[in-house]
C-alpha cells in the first residue's frame, strides 16, 4: 500500500496529525489549520489571541531599558517606539477597514559590545515573549554544511516551550549581520553559501510566511514530520558592527573630496557619521536591497566611553559589580571597589576592544585568587584597588565584626 503524504507539506500521516483525503490528494490537519488562518485571519483560535494584560507604551519600555542599558539614548528611543508599534499592531489592530499595517523589523548598528544583544534580551524579558538569538555567521542555505536558516525558528519554538502560538509572537535576534555581506556589489559567479545566499534564505522568514520546520531542529529530510510556524508576527531584530561603513557614508557626503580652497576634513569631524547611514550605504557595504527593504527601522549605537563603561559596571540592576558583591555576601563577606579600580577594569576592556561584554572576563581574571580564598574570608571586607586590577596585587582585607 502506498504511503500517504500530505500534498502540501509532504509529511506522513500520524495519530496527532490525521489526513483528509481528496481526489488523488491528501491534506494534513496542520495544513488545514494554516489554510484557515490565511483565509479567515486570527479569530479561529483563542489560543492565537494571546494578548498581554497591559501593552507597555514607548516611555515605559524606555524606562525599563534605562535600568539595564547605560547610554544609547537614541537607540533606546527608536527601539521603544518600534517594539510598541509592533505589538500594538498585533494585539490592538482589529482591521475594521481595508488598511492593514505591515510589521517593521529592526536593524541595530553599533560596535562590538555596545549593547545590541542586551537591548533585545531586555525587551523580550519584560514583555514576557520568547526570544531566540543566533549568529548569522553560523547560518547557511538549506542543503549546505552548517545551520539551516529555518533552525532559528526551532530555537524560538523551544524558547516558547513548544507553544506555537507563543512562538509566533516572539522575537528573533540575528547578530553579526555584517559578516554575511557579499564581498562586492557584483554578484559572484560561484555560489556564496555564507554571504548573499544566507541573506536570500533569510528573506522568506523575515518578510512573513508559513515555514515548515523540523520539531527538534537539524536537517530536513523527505520522511520527516514538520511543524508550521507563521512568521508574520515575529519581530526580527538584526545587529552588526558594519566596520567600514563609515567610509562609505563619508564618500557619499563628499567628505574626502579635495578642491581649490578646500581641505580634507579630519577624522574627528566625521567620527559620528553613523547616524547619517542610509539604505544605499548598506547596499554598497554588501547587504542585498531586498533584505534592507525588510528591515524598516534602523537604530545606531554609539561606541562606549570610559565613563559609560564604569557606569555599566555599577549602575544597572543586574550590574557585574552587584553580582560579585552578592557572591561575597553569600559567604558573609563584603566586596568593595575603589573608583580607580573600576576605571582600571574599564580601561582594560577598551584596550581589548571587546566593549562591555569583556568586562566580566576581566573581573573574573582579577578576582580569581580572591574568590579562591573567599570561603575563608567570612567576616571580612575585601577592598579591590587599582593595583589589584593592573598588577595582580593583594586586596585590602579588613576584619569587620558587624558582618553577620
Amino acid at each position: 500500500m502506498a504511503r500517504k503524504e500530505c500534498s502540501f507539506c509532504n509529511t506522513t500521516e500520524k495519530e496527532n496529525n490525521p489526513f483528509i483525503a481528496g481526489n488523488r490528494a491528501y491534506i494534513c490537519s496542520n495544513c488545514v489549520t494554516s489554510a484557515y488562518k490565511i483565509l479567515f485571519g486570527e479569530e479561529e483560535s483563542s489560543s492565537n489571541n494571546i494578548e498581554p494584560t497591559t501593552l507597555l507604551i514607548p516611555k515605559e519600555i524606555h524606562k525599563i531599558l534605562d535600568d539595564y542599558v547605560i547610554g544609547q539614548e537614541s537607540a533606546k528611543k527608536t527601539l521603544s517606539v518600534a517594539v510598541y508599534n509592533h505589538y500594538k499592531r498585533i494585539f490592538k489592530n482589529r482591521q475594521e477597514n481595508d488598511t492593514s499595517i505591515e510589521k517593521s523589523n529592526i536593524l541595530l548598528i553599533g560596535p562590538t559590545g555596545s549593547g545590541k544583544t542586551l537591548l533585545a534580551q531586555t525587551i523580550a524579558k519584560f514583555l514576557d515573549v520568547p526570544i531566540a538569538i543566533s549568529d548569522a555567521t553560523n547560518l547557511t542555505e538549506a542543503g549546505y554544511v552548517g545551520e539551516d536558516v529555518e533552525n532559528i525558528l526551532t530555537k524560538l519554538l523551544q524558547a516558547a516551550g513548544d507553544d506555537v502560538a507563543k512562538a509566533e509572537r516572539g522575537i528573533i535576534f540575528i547578530d553579526e549581520m555584517d559578516k554575511i555581506a557579499r564581498m562586492g556589489e557584483n554578484r559572484s559567479i560561484t555560489r556564496d553559501v555564507s554571504g548573499e545566499g544566507v541573506q536570500q534564505a533569510l528573506l522568506k522568514i523575515i518578510e512573513g510566511s508559513v515555514v515548515n520546520i523540523p520539531p527538534k531542529g537539524g536537517r530536513k529530510h523527505p520522511n520527516q514530520d514538520f511543524l508550521q510556524i507563521d512568521t508574520s508576527n515575529i519581530l526580527f531584530i538584526c545587529g552588526g558592527a558594519f566596520d567600514g561603513v563609515e567610509e562609505i557614508i563619508q564618500r557619499r557626503l563628499g567628505a574626502n573630496q579635495l578642491g581649490f580652497g578646500q581641505e580634507k576634513r579630519s577624522n574627528k569631524d566625521n567620527e559620528n557619521v553613523m547616524h547619517l547611514i542610509e539604505s544605499d550605504d548598506l547596499v554598497h557595504f554588501g547587504i542585498i536591497p531586498e533584505l534592507i527593504g525588510r528591515l524598516h527601522v534602523t537604530a545606531t549605537l554609539e561606541p562606549i566611553t570610559l565613563e559609560d563603561m564604569v557606569r555599566i559596571l555599577v549602575e544597572p540592576k543586574n550590574s557585574i559589580v552587584k553580582q560579585y558583591q552578592k557572591l561575597f555576601e553569600i559567604d558573609n563577606a563584603i566586596l568593595t571597589f575603589e573608583e580607580s579600580a573600576l576605571k582600571a577594569v574599564a580601561q582594560k576592556a577598551i584596550k581589548r576592544k571587546t566593549g562591555a561584554r569583556g568586562l566580566r572576563s576581566i573581573m573574573e581574571e582579577s578576582l580569581l585568587d580572591i574568590m579562591y580564598e573567599l570561603p575563608e574570608l567570612e567576616g571580612y571586607e575585601v577592598i579591590v584597588t587599582e593595583d589589584v586590577i593592573n598588577n595582580g596585587a593583594k586586596p585590602i582585607y579588613i576584619k569587620n565584626s558587624k558582618i553577620a
